[in-house]
């Protein structure tokens, strides 16, 4: 079949989103079908800039194209899931966020009031035309149903390089890899070192807007020689460091989906996340696949302790996690068979 894949993009902004829309385009060609994408460019604000890209992309039909018939479209972003076709599938990664969830934490939320309305009503409307609608995890579903009152399928996909993640002996430290970003909540590792007793390391990989304050708080703590910035770092890098490591902290507010805590399961290695954490909350199941903590510095401390002073519980935990993952049946052929089947 003839195939467009809708997403946006953010010049010079990468990261997972870029990972799932090349992922499931990728998936659609081996399967055999010719496949493009359309990418809308986004810009964050002015608000107006989304409003007049909500209105473009309801405006477009994407049927057909000089005559050449499309036979589906899957549309992946806000606002591009708006395009018009017969057959359209749309798997949500994830919606506008600061109109939603994270509405109650914009410091203008008062001048938001008729932008948050004019998303929601627009989702709303362009979300119930389509043939068939998938969400990128539960956790999203559950907000398309609370906002919108839509019901999604949830629908998982592997993170990128699936096959290569390995396990190996730790080294004594717990990995958090991730930009370095308020959502993503660092600091509460970072706060947790002070409370640690035993040797355990923590090392922090990414970059991103927190940088300067992470530093400073590293060292208003105290805690230099016990946590770690080490930047970015390679694919082949990344292997190791999720392989070496006693495990993995993935504690962000509310994700999406999150493709860490699946790299840390495939990597055999337990998972400490927040009871706020979303996404993660899917998959990490207390003192059998992780630990479930509430989002408090010393809960977390607590946890990283039991992983070091039970090592052996620590790997079966990991081992859990890794078969855990395999009974989901996460894979691409997945993702494919459900976007295109019919019922």
């Amino acid at each position: 079949m003839k195939l467009l894949v809708t997403a946006c993009q953010v010049p010079f902004m990468h990261g997972g989103a870029d990972y799932h829309i090349d992922g499931v385009t990728d998936a659609l060609r081996r399967a055999g079908h010719q496949v493009e994408q359309v990418r809308f460019p986004f810009k964050f604000n002015p608000t107006r800039s989304i409003e007049e890209l909500m209105a473009h992309c309801e405006q477009q039909d994407f049927s057909e194209f000089n005559g050449l018939q499309i036979d589906k479209v899957i549309s992946l972003q806000f606002p591009g899931y708006g395009v018009r076709h017969p057959d359209h599938r749309v798997w949500v990664m994830h919606q506008h966020r600061a109109v939603y969830e994270l509405f109650d934490q914009q410091p203008d939320k008062r001048q938001l009031e008729a932008f948050k309305q004019q998303v929601t009503d627009y989702d709303t409307r362009v979300l119930a035309r389509a043939s068939r609608l998938f969400a990128n995890s539960a956790n999203v579903a559950s907000r398309l149903r609370q906002f919108n009152g839509l019901n999604a399928l949830p629908l998982y996909h592997p993170p990128h390089g699936a096959e290569h993640f390995y396990c190996a002996d730790d080294w004594e430290y717990i990995f958090y890899p991730s930009r370095l970003e308020t959502l993503k909540r660092q600091s509460l590792l970072i706060e947790a070192a002070q409370y640690l007793r035993s040797p355990v390391r923590i090392l922090l990989g990414g970059s991103g807007g927190q940088e300067t304050q992470y530093r400073a708080l590293i060292e208003k703590l105290g805690v230099q020689d016990r946590v770690h910035l080490i930047g970015r770092f390679s694919e082949a890098e990344k292997y190791t460091l999720y392989a070496r490591s006693l495990g993995v902290f993935f504690g962000p507010y509310d994700e999406d989906y999150g493709y860490i805590t699946l790299e840390a399961m495939l990597s055999g290695k337990p998972v400490i996340t927040c009871t706020d954490s979303g996404g993660p909350l899917e998959f990490v199941r207390e003192g059998e696949t992780g630990y479930v903590r509430e989002p408090e510095p010393e809960q977390i401390a607590e946890a990283i302790e039991r992983l070091y002073a039970d090592k052996q519980a620590a790997a079966a935990m990991g081992a859990a996690g890794r078969e855990s993952y395999s009974q989901h049946n996460i894979s691409w052929q997945q993702v494919v068979n459900s976007l295109l089947t019919d019922n």
